[in-house]
């Protein structure tokens, strides 16, 4: 038996007005993500712990297995395994957006998706200037980057996702983090005028002239996927978090030619490698951040591109297996258009098994997913569900 998750990131979302009160998955031409969910079982899964933020790190962690209340420690540390950072167990690792800011406010989280060309040459530059005394700064892709320090106790920092608009001021890390805003300012004097924001202000693009550290962490210890599951596991997803998931999970992390992280993506490339990785694994794991980057935009026209493309990638998987397998398909968490921020409603999930027969649901939604035989399930217990008399 083969095991397939496909995780279409943020695609869950709210009616809108726009769309007559349908949601976008609703509106949306999925016919291959409507074939699973009508020859399969269906339901909702809560991937977000009542106790913890609705974040990608803990809602992917809870999908693969494991209980994000047991083994979170923060998405600094994940990015890290992802990105391939030799670490200590003392270190303290954050993510580092290169934000806009612009009046004393974040405009931007991701700086106008930075090229990761242009990112590397700020971030080696911050290094240079203020990387000392146990502190270093470690390139990344695009907007997403790494700080390490040798210490941060009691220090809360917000997503810059969730504060678009607001106050850098009224937002700066909290509790023991007046040197992380002294950072924060420091950068500011430092990527204001460099030569790279002067050019894309030029251009009309967003300039990074600003970092904003948050998700902080130490290190997980988290039992390897084959010891838990009895399965070779691999993971493909352009995302450091995603990848370095898989990496402490002691999966495959395969680099697929072609995939970014974002809108432009190669959904073809994803398709075959992922094909091709179930020659010597069990499982793999399928991840596409397209949708999550439209939303935070609140590009609902994008959002759309971006949920069909996914599903024309879920067809060429489809149409490449051969029995026996399960297939799975959902979202990690909710993204509303109207909110462009994380939500933690539980979202739909479709497994088509190919020696099981499903139940009455039509086609994939969030509203559809009520009606399924699965109901709610914990986060966590997804993988014991998808693999239950396959082995």
């Amino acid at each position: 038996m083969k095991y397939i998750i496909l995780v279409g990131d943020g695609m869950a979302d709210y009616p809108l007005k726009e769309l007559n009160n349908r949601t976008l998955l609703q509106f949306a031409n999925i016919p291959n993500m409507d074939r699973i969910a009508r020859s399969g079982k269906n339901g909702l899964l809560k991937t977000i712990p009542d106790s913890m933020e609705a974040g990608s790190d803990v809602a992917n962690l809870s999908i693969l297995g494991y209980n994000p209340e047991t083994y979170y420690t923060g998405r600094g540390p994940l990015e890290a395994a992802g990105i391939g950072i030799e670490l200590s167990k003392d270190d303290v690792i954050f993510r580092c957006n290169l934000i806009t800011e612009e009046n004393g406010e974040i405009i931007d989280h991701a700086s106008g998706h930075i090229t990761t060309e242009e990112a590397k040459v700020l971030i080696e530059l911050l290094d240079e200037k203020i990387g000392k005394n146990g502190l270093k700064f470690h390139t990344g892709i695009s907007y997403r980057h790494i700080l390490t320090l040798n210490h941060a106790d009691s220090v809360t920092c917000a997503p810059p996702h969730d504060v678009i608009g607001q106050s850098i001021y009224d937002n700066m890390p909290a509790g023991d983090g007046g040197f992380l805003k002294d950072l924060i300012v420091a950068s500011k004097e430092i990527l204001e005028g460099h030569e790279i924001n002067i050019k894309r202000k030029k251009e009309g693009k967003r300039p990074a002239n600003m970092i904003w550290p948050w998700g902080q962490g130490k290190t997980p210890k988290i039992p390897l996927f084959k010891d838990k599951y009895g399965l070779c596991g691999a993971v493909i997803s352009a995302v450091y978090l995603i990848k370095g998931i898989g990496k402490c999970a002691g999966m495959d992390v395969i680099d697929v030619p072609g995939a970014t992280g974002y809108l432009d993506t190669s959904y073809e490339n994803k398709a075959k490698y992922a094909i091709k990785s179930l020659e010597k694994n069990d499982f793999v794991f399928v991840h596409v951040e397209a949708p999550d980057e439209a939303a935070h935009m609140g590009n609902l026209d994008e959002k759309i591109k971006a949920i069909e493309r996914f599903d024309w990638m879920v067809g060429l998987i489809l149409d490449e297996l051969k029995a026996p397998y399960k297939i799975l398909v959902l979202p990690d968490h909710f993204t509303p258009i109207p909110v462009k921020t994380h939500t933690r409603e539980p979202v739909p999930f479709a497994i088509y098994s190919s020696e099981e027969k499903g139940d009455s649901v039509s086609s994939y939604d969030e509203e559809s997913a009520k009606k399924g035989s699965f109901g709610k399930i914990i986060g966590e217990n997804l993988m014991d569900v998808l693999i239950e008399n396959g082995r």
